[in-house]
């Protein structure tokens, strides 16, 4: 799959956080626009953000080369009118994509962040590139709370194939979440959205992940289970035997059983709880 790479200069980096943000979080942090990784349940294809671009999602990439610059100064507002600054990295990509090893666009945030830190941060992504930081993100929880969330949608193989073909493989981020858990850092495995799992899922993820946290297609996309609708996720399912893990209320059933193996307290649902201290 060929990808559109350009280079551009944001207006800003820091966006106030609104819809399933606006619990816990005062801001977003994308360092890039657009996905290469192109999973095909993604909530952002149906978004402002994708609707007028030409390409389809995954086939193109903005680099915000003046990211950290940007964070320096936003950062420095914020604080001189006493501003809480908790941050969501990353809400419509993915912070670590295959040509952060090149840009190193995230690297200079996180540097960024030692002289300046938010009071949280929170890494969401699905890459296995995030281990290159880990110094960088042991130094910088010493100045304030970070999370470093690994999306692990399922532990079976075939299924990621089927709705994530481009992502990173499933034990590439297992092991990934059980490098950064052994450094110190605080850890979550996202199931989200939640994927045909085999029963020993849980067992997989006991001693890597502090907590758990659950979404689905439904609850999830930002739109009750329409953009999903939209993005022919039902049929997706269908098609592949796997219509039974599609119903509405899936994420109770999937927090019970997950409870059965982590605390209830380490075990959280999307809209229930977006913060975790």
């Amino acid at each position: 799959m060929g990808i559109e790479i350009k280079e551009i200069q944001a207006k800003k980096i820091l966006t106030e956080a609104k819809g399933y943000l606006d619990v816990g979080f005062t801001h977003s942090l994308n360092p890039y626009s657009g996905c290469s990784f192109s999973c095909r349940y993604c909530y952002v294809r149906e978004m402002p953000i994708q609707k007028f671009k030409d390409l389809p999602w995954g086939e193109w990439l903005d680099i915000k080369t003046n990211a950290a610059e940007n964070y320096r100064k936003e950062i420095i507002k914020l604080r001189e009118k006493n501003k809480p600054v908790k941050i969501f990295m990353s809400s419509a990509t993915d912070p670590y994509q295959p040509m952060e090893r090149k840009t190193n666009i995230v690297q200079g945030i996180l540097e960024e962040m030692m002289e300046h830190p938010p009071d949280y941060l929170q890494i969401q992504t699905r890459s296995p590139l995030i281990t290159r930081d880990i110094d960088l993100i042991v130094n910088l929880k010493e100045k304030c709370k970070v999370l470093v969330s690994m999306t692990i949608e399922t532990d079976r193989e075939d299924v990621k194939q089927v709705f994530a073909p481009y992502a990173p493989g499933i034990n590439l981020r297992l092991k990934a979440l059980k490098e950064v858990h052994e450094a110190g850092i605080m850890t979550q495995a996202s199931i989200s959205p939640v994927l045909p799992f085999t029963p020993g899922f849980p067992k997989v993820l006991e001693g890597i992940a502090d907590h758990i946290w659950i979404d689905t297609l439904s609850i999830g996309d930002g739109a009750m289970g329409k953009r999903s609708a939209r993005l022919g996720m039902p049929k997706l399912f269908e098609k592949h035997g796997h219509l039974r893990w599609y119903e509405k209320n899936l994420h109770i059933k999937v927090e019970k059983y997950f409870k059965k193996y982590f605390s209830s307290d380490r075990v959280r649902v999307s809209k229930q709880e977006a913060f975790l201290e």
